[in-house]
């Protein structure tokens, strides 16, 4: 089956007066119709700015450098504003982390849905209406035939992220870009988010790209998962794999900073210190001043992605030539 996103060795830049900053260098992924793939990392590590290129919303002077995104064989990353605008309701759907910035405060639900619908879908004022309500009602809004003339400030949080996806649904897209989309929601609603997100998209048979930094979202929702670091992916691979056997320290390091529930730790793990800015990238892998397996080659030359057992990762540790003893 051929993939639906394909995102081939992607450079973000954002030109200042003193130097480009590099954002996001050689990313590569794709996403096949129908899978869910998370994307997770440190804040700062590109995951939602990878998200944003794929829509075409990012935020000037940002610009995409180099690379190419395709979307079911089309090249869309260098499509008119325009052009992309349509691309962006009809095909790929948008559900972003803040619901309030997301919906208009000044229209009622119903309009926002309805004109989403007629902008994209060949269908009346009324049967968009009907769309609508049958949305609200798949999202798991009650009462949706009164609800959907009231305006965002009268839903909570978590029936606002609901509308956010009724809306992300709307021209029923091929592709959803999440960007985490439970972040400002409680533990039971976020859960309650999660499994809509899961069950509605296999209903509507959408792919997903699902941008969050909680590895427990990541769990129970993905087929695959992406780790970011520093603007570059760490590690790609099935999400058992990755979790279980993680083939990069960072991804080592994640893993181990999360409290298992069967284990008696005084203090969790921890990676010490902190995501480098773009201006102080290190050369060789980035990673490579925090990490706990570094050797002379990690601070000297940038690892690719490499076949690493099940999953692919970017560190010399599985380099096939590899001679050197960790320091």
């Amino acid at each position: 089956m051929s993939p639906l996103l394909e995102v081939k060795n992607l450079r973000v830049e954002f030109p200042t007066r003193h130097a480009t900053l590099v954002a996001l260098d050689d990313v590569s992924f794709d996403i096949a119709p129908g899978e869910i793939l998370g994307v997770v990392g440190e804040s700062g590590a590109g995951k939602s700015l990878t998200g944003s290129a794929i829509i075409g919303l990012l935020d000037p002077p940002g610009r995409v450098a180099s690379g190419e995104i395709r979307f079911d064989g089309r090249r869309i990353d260098n499509l008119p504003y325009d052009e992309m605008r349509q691309v962006r309701g009809r095909h790929i759907g948008a559900i972003f982390q803040d619901p309030l910035t997301s919906l208009n405060p000044l229209y009622t639900i119903g309009q926002q849905l309805v004109e989403t619908i007629l902008t994209h879908l060949p269908v009346s004022a009324i049967e968009a209406r009907q769309r609508a309500v049958k949305l609200l009602e798949e999202t798991g809004i009650q009462a949706a035939e009164q609800r959907i003339d009231q305006y965002p400030h009268q839903f909570s949080g978590g029936m606002r992220q609901r509308v956010v996806i009724a809306l992300a649904l709307a021209a029923e897209p091929r592709l959803i870009v999440a960007d985490e989309p439970t972040t400002a929601l409680d533990v039971s609603v976020q859960a309650q988010i999660i499994s809509l997100l899961k069950r509605l998209c296999r209903e509507h048979g959408a792919a997903v790209m699902l941008v969050t930094h909680d590895m427990g979202v990541i769990a129970e929702t993905c087929d695959r998962v992406a780790v970011m670091y520093a603007g570059r992916i760490a590690e790609l691979g099935p999400v058992h794999d990755v979790i279980h056997s993680p083939a990069h320290p960072y991804t080592a390091g994640l893993m181990g900073s999360i409290p298992a529930m069967d284990e008696d730790r005084e203090r969790l793990l921890q990676i010490d210190g902190a995501m480098p800015r773009l201006n102080a990238i290190p050369r060789g892998c980035a990673f490579n001043p925090r990490c706990p397996k570094v050797f002379d080659r990690c601070r000297s030359e940038r690892p690719e992605l490499m076949s690493a057992g099940s999953t692919r990762a970017a560190c010399w540790l599985h380099a096939a030539d590899r001679v050197e003893v960790a320091a």
